[in-house]
């Protein structure tokens, strides 16, 4: 019965490495883009998760689920890891939701890389040179994120038409949130 989830993980992670790809209107993403300024930040974060993992298998489904509320509010900017203020009830607060050097965004992207790779997925390079958010409100989250009861054809119809623009990504990460969903 492992196989199956296994297979599983391994399509549904190849199709997350799409989201990967450089949004060109923030940033310019490449790889060893920390090469000079924190050269070690692949293996510091491949060492924190796979402490993680070992402490608890949650680990794996929490963190590709961070990563997909993450992308598909505002895209790949961490903002979801934001937190509220006095005057701002921030994304990660909603009910939908749960260092200077280098940017949360790319941390997130990095860890999502490692869980998947750690639990039997492919391991791939990761483009770096997300800008982290500067905002989050929970009300960005109203009506972007497919609800966990949706059919198969009503995620579709809202990836392909309710979306404002939509996009392969979003098809990549909500196949990995139905994953999720059912671990």
């Amino acid at each position: 019965m492992a196989a199956p989830h296994l297979h599983l993980l391994l399509v549904l992670s190849l199709a997350l490495s799409l989201c990967l790809f450089p949004d060109t209107a923030r940033a310019q993403l490449r790889q060893n883009y920390y090469a000079s300024s924190c050269p070690r930040v692949e293996s510091i974060v491949r060492g924190v998760v796979q402490n993680k993992i070992k402490q608890t298998f949650v680990t794996i489904p929490a963190t590709l689920r961070l990563f997909f509320h993450d992308c598909f509010v505002q895209g790949c900017d961490a903002s979801v890891i934001v937190s509220s203020t006095a005057t701002n009830k921030a994304e990660k607060d909603h009910s939908d939701n749960l260092s200077n050097k280098v940017s949360c965004a790319d941390i997130l992207a990095i860890a999502t890389r490692d869980v998947i790779a750690l639990s039997g997925g492919p391991s791939y390079p990761v483009e770096l040179g997300r800008l982290d958010g500067l905002s989050s409100t929970a009300a960005s989250v109203n009506g972007k994120l497919p609800q966990p009861t949706f059919t198969l054809n009503q995620l579709t119809a809202y990836v392909c038409c309710q979306r404002t623009h939509p996009n392969r990504h979003d098809c990549s990460l909500s196949g990995t949130h139905a994953w999720i969903l059912s671990l």
